[in-house]
């Protein structure tokens, strides 16, 4: 680690390694330093351990962000096609498994493994951890391993979610560190959870899933949702997380494409002799048909119009209210970080501090599930990649 590079980037995730493998590729004499044992540890456990990583269709609007409109000039700089071209280049097969969203066939550790293959002109460090940060001319770190000096430091370690990995609030520390204002952090892409008047109930579904159309506000997902012994989870429940406050409430469509009040009073003229669980189990999962229907087995024909518009409104629009969630330990992603008022939208710099970049998910932009914060991982190291210059 003699002399002085021309970056060092402290963070060896997805960010951090496509970033210093761009620069590198640059002919940038490069540092990659993790406290980590080992690189890439959240890209491994992803998507079932094969790597959603990115999605066919991406842009400002799959964001979330205290400026919206921040992330479009990374997201244009390098996009899905760019990202898919290098799998493709390196013989990765992959799969299209819903809307849009690009898994590898086999395991996510052909994604590390190209990773460490295109910053490979860079200098990995892991277990190195950084205690201290200064700048006068040059970023001067000191580390576990002694003192590193750079002419630019990356900043793409991450933010909170999934602390058994190794999150930290290192990142933020070092923005405040600079001066950078840091939109307070929260989990994103997290299952609820709820008060024991509906856990009771929630706990006899766990294990059913059921497609769904979510909403809060203007944000609306049609994805699947799961109950847990502890509330609900699934794809559409950890989107929706996302735009929740707290003690906001937000509505499920249990029956999308389908107006469950008129459905039922048509089943009750035709088929007046069904049970009400038969008639619902056509549109439910089973088990959940049977909680709707309720305890007692009671034919169409001795239910009133009133009752059943009733029901079927409800299940157009079931509203829930979570009491919390279940926390960074197992949220997928950090929402709110860096302020991007400080950030060069086009290369993730700070405006402040020359050469000093945040880049990932350590930035205030939270992607919804499905590879967008994948994307968002290749776009903004790639923008900071491009950026570093030989001061």
């Amino acid at each position: 680690m003699n002399g002085i590079y021309d970056a060092a980037v402290i963070g060896a995730g997805a960010a951090g390694l496509f970033c210093a493998g761009v620069a590198a590729r640059r002919g940038l004499r490069v540092l990659v330093l993790d406290h980590a044992p080992e690189p890439g540890r959240k890209i491994l456990i992803s998507g079932g351990g094969r790597c959603n990583f990115t999605n066919m269709k991406v842009g400002a609007e799959n964001f979330l962000s205290a400026n919206p409109h921040f992330c479009k000039s990374a997201l244009a700089g390098f996009t899905p096609r760019d990202f898919i071209a290098l799998v493709e280049r390196y013989g990765i097969a992959y799969h299209e498994k819903t809307l849009g969203q690009l898994f590898c066939d086999g395991s996510a550790r052909q994604i590390l493994d190209m990773l460490l293959d295109l910053s490979a002109g860079a200098s990995l460090r892991l277990g190195m951890a950084v205690r201290e940060i200064s700048h006068d001319g040059a970023f001067v770190l000191e580390t576990s391993a002694g003192r590193v000096s750079a002419r630019n430091l990356v900043i793409a370690t991450g933010g909170l979610s999934i602390p058994k990995l190794g999150a930290s609030g290192f990142a933020y520390e070092a923005a405040k560190r600079f001066g950078h204002a840091v939109v307070p952090p929260r989990p994103a892409l997290v299952p609820l959870t709820f008060g024991a008047q509906d856990v009771g109930w929630m706990e006899t579904l766990a294990g059913v899933s059921a497609p769904v159309r979510i909403g809060a506000g203007k944000a609306r997902f049609e994805e699947s949702l799961l109950f847990t012994h502890r509330g609900l989870s699934g794809p559409a429940v950890l989107q929706i997380s996302s735009y929740l406050a707290p003690g906001e409430g937000f509505t499920v469509d249990f029956c999308p494409g389908l107006r469950a009040a008129e459905a039922l009073l048509e089943a009750k003229a035709r088929r007046a002799k069904a049970a009400l669980k038969t008639v619902l189990a056509e549109h439910l999962p089973v088990r959940l048909a049977a909680h709707f229907a309720g305890a007692e087995a009671r034919n169409m024909a001795d239910l009133p119009d009133k009752a059943l518009r009733a029901l079927g409104e409800k299940l157009n629009r079931c509203v829930f209210t979570p009491t919390g969630n279940e926390g960074f330990a197992k949220a997928e992603v950090t929402a709110g970080g860096v302020d991007t008022a400080a950030l060069a939208s086009k290369s993730c710099e700070s405006r402040a501090v020359p050469g000093l970049f945040f880049i990932g998910e350590a930035v205030d932009v939270t992607g919804w599930l499905g590879g967008y914060n994948f994307q968002w991982a290749w776009a903004s190291g790639h923008a900071a990649g491009q950026a570093l210059q030989v001061r």
